[in-house]
């Protein structure tokens, strides 16, 4: 994770590939039963597609 706003609910993932950052909203984290949230720097497994304004992530594991 590159950064992550918990209070607003969104954030961007530095691809391990490079290129461009990938958005992250909070309603794309796993749901463990908590809240859901990430730290910069924690490591993540995740899946994109291309939305409006690039790529934004669809499903995001936290490791």
């Amino acid at each position: 994770m590159r950064f992550f706003n918990a209070e607003k609910g969104f954030g961007f993932i530095e691809p391990d590939e490079g290129g461009d950052d990938v958005f992250v909203h909070f309603s794309a984290i796993a749901d463990d039963g908590g809240y859901r949230s990430l730290d910069e720097g924690q490591r993540v497994e995740y899946t994109a597609s291309a939305g409006d304004r690039g790529m934004q992530a669809d499903s995001v594991q936290p490791l």
